[in-house]
């Protein structure tokens, strides 16, 4: 049985990653990438990269494909296109750029530490009504919110 740890470390072998601060120097360039946010609807609410498209990874092979209500004609267009996916840590990312990858995206990428490195790297994360979130709350919602009954039990 593989742990989702193992299944991250098998899709990086696939999988490029890129820092914070290089996503930060491709968005300045002409040819900026598709930001993918992959993260929950509530999740891209609270706090998100600026210009990025949010299709949670539930639904993400639908909204790559043509003939779906979950289609995203951007993103079925953005197969030949740099594409960096991104979510909290960076763990979703690496597995959704690996189905893109899959699917025939040619240049899918994930946002190492994701937005919660973004964040670290005091890059700005705007809210659902395009208002900066300062660093600290930021960092709250971010923080792992692991209870008891999520650990794994002792011996």
């Amino acid at each position: 049985m593989k742990t989702f740890q193992d299944l991250i470390a098998d899709s990086l072998k696939s999988v490029d990653e890129v820092f914070p601060w290089d996503l930060q120097e491709l968005m300045a360039s002409p040819s900026r990438p598709l930001l993918l946010d992959i993260r929950e609807p509530y999740e891209f609410e609270a706090l998100h990269i600026e210009g990025s498209m949010n299709v949670p990874r539930g639904i993400l092979e639908l909204a790559c494909d043509y003939g779906y209500d979950e289609t995203k004609p951007d993103l079925v267009l953005a197969r030949d296109k740099d594409v960096v996916v991104i979510c909290r840590s960076g763990h979703r990312s690496v597995l959704a750029a690996y189905t893109m990858q899959l699917m025939g995206f040619q240049s899918a990428k994930s946002l190492k530490t994701g937005v919660k490195g973004w964040n670290d790297y005091e890059l700005p994360l705007k809210d659902s009504r395009g208002q900066l979130v300062d660093i600290d709350e930021a960092d709250a919602v971010l923080a792992p919110h692991v209870s008891l009954e999520q650990m794994p039990p002792s011996h």
